[in-house]
C-alpha cells in the first residue's frame, strides 16, 4: 500500500497490550487483547483471572484517570498503587461492574443506590400535594432539626451579635431513625431478675461470676451486689442498664464503667453475625428481636412525607411498588414543568425492566440483593450511555441468573460491544464463553500452580487446545438413573415472604433437593424466609466475610487455635506468642508483615518490613519449631501440604487435621493458610464458609448457589461433596441455576412462572427426569436442552 493510502496512525491502536504482569499469582503474563471485541477470561477458580483483568488492566486504567484530576480532588479519592507489570499499552477508560455486594448499611436501598430515589424525591417536592418543601422532606436519611441562637458577626471592624434561627424539614421517621425497623433487647435473656449479682444473675456469655465482666458491675458501688435485681431502685436500674461510659476505680483499678445494654450492643451486636463464636451467635439470636417500626410501618418516612401525594400515590407507595409497575405509573404522568425529570426517571426505570430487574422495588435494602442482582443494578447507569470506546469489565455477570436470563444478559453484553466498546468478562459458564470473540484461558491450576496463559484465541481453538477449560467446555451432567428416597419432609405452609403467594410445599429430607426458578421468582424468600434458622439448620450464603487484611483462612476457620497450642506444647511456652495479632507480633510492623506509608493523594506505599522480612513474627518466636518448621513457614503452606504435615509424625494434631481436611474437601487445597481474606475471590470465600460450617451439628444444610465462581472442572468435585453430605445423613437444600446441579438432584422444586408478582408460586415439584419429560416450565425446557433429551 502506498504512503498516501496508508491508514492513519490513530487507527493502528486496536489492541490492549499487557507485558510482564506479576500481580498476585501471575507469572510474567503477556497478552494482547483486541479492542471493540468481547473477550472472555476463563480458568479454574484462583488461576489469576481477576488478578489480570481487575487488579492489572482495570486498576491501571482507573489510576491513570485519577491522575488527571487536581491534587486537591485526588485527596478525596481512593488512592491506587501502580500494578506489578512491565508494560500496559493501549488502555481505554475502564468501567468496572463487579460483584462486590452493595453496602449492607440499613439506610442503603435500591432507590438510593441508582439515583431513582433522588429523582422521585425531586418529583414529589415539585408535584406532591400538600407541598412540603425541598426534596429533603422526602428523604429518610435527613432528620428534621431546628435551632436558634446568637451569632457574632464582624462588621466594619465592630463585632455585632445577631439572633439567627434555622430549620430543616427532613423525611426521617424519628422513632426508627430512617431504618424501618426497631431492635429490642429481651432483658430476660440478659439476667435473672430474681437473683442478685453475687448469686450469678447475669446470663450473658462471658459474664460469669468472678470474671472481670461480672466484677465491673458487682464491685462498681453503684448498686448493691447482694440485692435481687427486681428490688433495685429506679436510679440503680438506670445505672445498671443504661449508664453512659464513666471512668471510675473498680477493685483498685481504673476502669470504664458502662451500662449493660450499651456494653452488649457495642461488644456483641456491632459484630458480624457470621464471625461470632457459636455460643455468642446463639445468645444474640435469643436476646435480640427486630420488629417493624410501629410509627412509620417500615416505610422509614415521617407521617408528613407519607401524606403528600401525586395522583393518589405517596412516595412510600411509589417506592414499595414493583419497578415494572412504577415505570407504568410514571409514564402516565404528564407535567410540562418537570418533563426533563420525568424523561430521565422513565429511562432509569425502563433500564431496570430491560435488564431483568423489574421485579425489585426501590425500597428494597441493597444489602439483601444477591451478587448477580447487585452487579446488574450497577449496569443500569451504563446501558443508555452514549460513551463509546470504553472498556467494560464484568465479573461473572451470569451469577444468580437462570439459563433463560443468561440469554438476555448475553444480548446486553453484545450491545455494549456493538456500540464500539471493549468488553472484558471473567466467566465460567459455557453459555457466556460461547459468545466470545476472543478467549484467554488462565491456569493450569490454582494459586501457585496457576498464573500463566494456557490458551489465547477463538472458541473453536479453545475446544481443540486440550486445556482444562477446553476439555470440560462440552461437559454435560447426565440425569441420575436412580434417586434417593426421602427420610421425612420439612413442611412449609402458607409462606408469604416477599412475593410468595401463600406457598405450601414439603421439602424432602435426607436427599439432595434443588430449588430453582428464574431470578426473582422467590427462591431465596422461600428458603431463607420459611425454613426456620435453628440449631438444625446450617445456612451458607453469599454475604461477604467481614475481615481485615490480618484475617486469613487459618484465623477464620479456627485452625490457628490448635496450631498455636501444638507449637506452645512442643516448646513449653504460651500460645499467645504464635499469634501475629498478639504477643508474638513483630514490633516494627505490628504483625502486618508490611509497613504502610500514607502519601496523601498519592497511592500509599506498602514496603516489606525490614525487621521480620514479611514473616510477621518476632525473631525470637521463629526459633521455636514444630516438626522442623517455624510458625511463619506453617502459615505459608498450602492447605494440601499442611494436611500432610499435621496428619502424621511429630506435628500430628488431630484438631488441625480435621479442619484442613474440610478445606481440601471444598476444593481449597491450594490456598495458603496465611493468605489475607481480602485477596480471596467470591467463590473462594463462599467455599471457605462452607468448610467452616461443615463441622456444625446441623442436620439440614441450605446452600445459596454454591457453584458461584466454580470452574466447570470443579463442579464435579462440588457434586461429590454434596453427595458425601447427603450420604452421611444430612439433608441438603440448594438454591441453584446450574443445570449440572439440577440434573444431579434427587428432587427439584421450581418456582415461577415469572419474577416479582408474576412469580412466587410452585410451578413444578418432582424428580429431574419428570421435569425434563414434562418440559412444562422454563427450567424444564433448558434442562432438557442441557441433558440432550
Amino acid at each position: 500500500m502506498d504512503a498516501a493510502n496508508a491508514a492513519p496512525a490513530a487507527d493502528s491502536h486496536d489492541l490492549i497490550r499487557v507485558h510482564g504482569a506479576r500481580e498476585n499469582n501471575l507469572k510474567d503474563v503477556s497478552v494482547e487483547i483486541p479492542k471493540r471485541r468481547l473477550t472472555v477470561f476463563t480458568g479454574v477458580s484462583g488461576s489469576g483471572k481477576s488478578s489480570l483483568v481487575f487488579d492489572t488492566i482495570a486498576a491501571e486504567s482507573q489510576r491513570l484517570i485519577n491522575e488527571t484530576y487536581s491534587a486537591f480532588v485526588q485527596g478525596f479519592m481512593p488512592s491506587l498503587a501502580r500494578p506489578e507489570v512491565d508494560v500496559l499499552d493501549g488502555l481505554t477508560t475502564a468501567i468496572i461492574v463487579d460483584q462486590q455486594r452493595m453496602g449492607a448499611d440499613p439506610r442503603s436501598t435500591v432507590g438510593t443506590a441508582t439515583d431513582a430515589g433522588a429523582m422521585l424525591r425531586i418529583l414529589f417536592s415539585r408535584l406532591g400535594t400538600p407541598h412540603l418543601g425541598s426534596p429533603k422532606a422526602f428523604s429518610f436519611n435527613v432528620a428534621s432539626i431546628s435551632g436558634a441562637g446568637a451569632v457574632t458577626v464582624e462588621r466594619a471592624g465592630r463585632q455585632v451579635k445577631e439572633r439567627r434561627s434555622f430549620s430543616i424539614t427532613g423525611g426521617m421517621c424519628p422513632r426508627c431513625e430512617g431504618r424501618g425497623t426497631v431492635t429490642d433487647l429481651d432483658l430476660t435473656q440478659l439476667y435473672d431478675e430474681g437473683k442478685s449479682l453475687n448469686e450469678g444473675a447475669l446470663t450473658v456469655p462471658g459474664y460469669k461470676a468472678g470474671g472481670w465482666n461480672h466484677r465491673l458491675y458487682a464491685e462498681s458501688g453503684l448498686m448493691d451486689p447482694d440485692k435481687p435485681i427486681r428490688s433495685y431502685t429506679k436510679r440503680e436500674l438506670a445505672d445498671f442498664l443504661h449508664r453512659e461510659p464513666t471512668r471510675m476505680k473498680i477493685a483498685g483499678i481504673n476502669m470504664t464503667y458502662e451500662g449493660l445494654i450499651p456494653r452488649i450492643q457495642r461488644s456483641m451486636l456491632a459484630k458480624d453475625r457470621e464471625g461470632m463464636q457459636p455460643h455468642i451467635r446463639e445468645f444474640v439470636d435469643r436476646a435480640v428481636t427486630f420488629t417493624v417500626c410501629p410509627d412509620c410501618d417500615g416505610t422509614r418516612l415521617t407521617e408528613a412525607a407519607r401524606s403528600s401525594k401525586i395522583a393518589g400515590i405517596s412516595i412510600a407507595d411509589a417506592c414499595a411498588m414493583q419497578i415494572s409497575d412504577l415505570a407504568a405509573w410514571v409514564r402516565e404522568l404528564t407535567e410540562p414543568s418537570v418533563a426533563p425529570l420525568l424523561d430521565s426517571l422513565r429511562g432509569t426505570l425502563d433500564s431496570f425492566v430491560e435488564i431483568g430487574l423489574g421485579y425489585l422495588s426501590l425500597d428494597r435494602p441493597s444489602g439483601t440483593l444477591s451478587g448477580g442482582e447487585a452487579q446488574r443494578v450497577k449496569m443500569i447507569r451504563h446501558l443508555g450511555s452514549s460513551l463509546t470506546d470504553v472498556t467494560y469489565v464484568f465479573d461473572e455477570p451470569s451469577v444468580g441468573l437462570h439459563p433463560h436470563d443468561v440469554r438476555r444478559m448475553n444480548g446486553l453484553l453484545r450491545r455494549l460491544r456493538d456500540k464500539g466498546n471493549t468488553v472484558l468478562v471473567v466467566e465460567h459458564k459455557p453459555e457466556v464463553i460461547a459468545i466470545a470473540d476472543h478467549v484467554v484461558d488462565l491456569g493450569p491450576g490454582a494459586g501457585t500452580a496457576g498464573g500463566t496463559v494456557c490458551y489465547e484465541g477463538d472458541l473453536a481453538g479453545l475446544r481443540a487446545a486440550g486445556t482444562l477449560t477446553g476439555r470440560h467446555l462440552d461437559d454435560r451432567a447426565a440425569l441420575k438413573k436412580t434417586v434417593r428416597e426421602p427420610t421425612g419432609a420439612l413442611e412449609i405452609r402458607g409462606a408469604t415472604t416477599h412475593n410468595l403467594r401463600g406457598v405450601d410445599v414439603d421439602i424432602p429430607l435426607g436427599v439432595l433437593t434443588v430449588i430453582t426458578g428464574v431470578a426473582g421468582s422467590g427462591k431465596s424468600s422461600l428458603v431463607h424466609g420459611s425454613i426456620p434458622a435453628g440449631e438444625h439448620v446450617v445456612s451458607v450464603d453469599h454475604a461477604p466475610i467481614r475481615g481485615s487484611r490480618r484475617s486469613n483462612p487459618a484465623t477464620y476457620t479456627g485452625l490457628l487455635d490448635p496450631i498455636r497450642k501444638a507449637f506452645a506444647k512442643a516448646n513449653g511456652v504460651k500460645p499467645a506468642l504464635f499469634s501475629a495479632n498478639s504477643e508474638g507480633a513483630c514490633p516494627n510492623c505490628n504483625g502486618a508483615g508490611v509497613v504502610y506509608t500514607d502519601l496523601a493523594m498519592m497511592a500509599g506505599v506498602a514496603t516489606t518490613c525490614e525487621e521480620c522480612e514479611g514473616r510477621r513474627f518476632e525473631a525470637s518466636v521463629l526459633r521455636y519449631r514444630l516438626g522442623g518448621r517455624d510458625i511463619s513457614e506453617v502459615l505459608a503452606m498450602p492447605v494440601a501440604e499442611a494436611a500432610e504435615f499435621f496428619g502424621a509424625g511429630e506435628a500430628h494434631t488431630p484438631a488441625a487435621h480435621r479442619i484442613l481436611g474440610r478445606l481440601a474437601d471444598v476444593g481449597l487445597g491450594y490456598l495458603a493458610l496465611g493468605q489475607p481474606l481480602t485477596t480471596l475471590s467470591g467463590g473462594e470465600r463462599q467455599r471457605l464458609k462452607l468448610a467452616t460450617h461443615m463441622a456444625d451439628k446441623g442436620g439440614i444444610y441450605v446452600l445459596d448457589e454454591p457453584t458461584t465462581g466454580l470452574h466447570l472442572a470443579d463442579v464435579d468435585q462440588l457434586l461429590a461433596l454434596l453427595d458425601r453430605l447427603v450420604d452421611s445423613g444430612k439433608s441438603v437444600i440448594v438454591v441453584e441455576h446450574h443445570q449440572a446441579v439440577m440434573a444431579h438432584a434427587d428432587w427439584i422444586i421450581d418456582l415461577g412462572p415469572g419474577a416479582g408478582h408474576d412469580g412466587g408460586r410452585i410451578v413444578f415439584e418432582g424428580t429431574p427426569a419428570d421435569l425434563v419429560a414434562a418440559r412444562s416450565t422454563l427450567t424444564g425446557e433448558h434442562l432438557a436442552e442441557y441433558v440432550g433429551a
